[in-house]
């Protein structure tokens, strides 16, 4: 089975983030094949060295790793990127840059899609 993940919210101020990082990682701990798309404010996921403040938040940067570390892609959004005042240099290991040609492929390709 193919999942692909749609984060469109930031990191931290609700739990839209949070619950995309805990379905992937339950994907990736079930062998399911991941795809992580960042797009609009859920780029700043991918943002290495992110601080969560006093949000009250767990850094979700580290979750984000751990994702990529167990085999699940994650892409963001260029566009995005740019909106976002993001560079590649910015962003977290293992995290891909694509446009939004290929993000949908990759969804297009997916059995389930989850949108947060």
């Amino acid at each position: 089975m193919k999942l692909a993940v749609i984060l469109t919210k930031p990191p931290y101020g609700d739990v839209q983030a949070a619950e995309a990082l805990r379905h992937s990682l339950g994907a990736v701990g079930d062998e399911i094949d991941l795809t992580m798309v960042l797009v609009d404010g859920g780029v700043l996921l991918s943002r290495k060295g992110q601080s969560q403040g006093e949000t009250g938040y767990t850094n979700l940067g580290e979750t984000l790793k751990d994702v990529v570390d167990m085999g699940g892609e994650v892409f963001a959004d260029k566009t995005s990127l740019k909106e976002c005042g993001l560079d590649v240099d910015d962003l977290i290991e293992g995290v891909q840059v694509v446009n939004g040609y290929d993000i949908s492929e990759r969804v297009r390709d997916a059995d389930k899609t989850m949108i947060f």
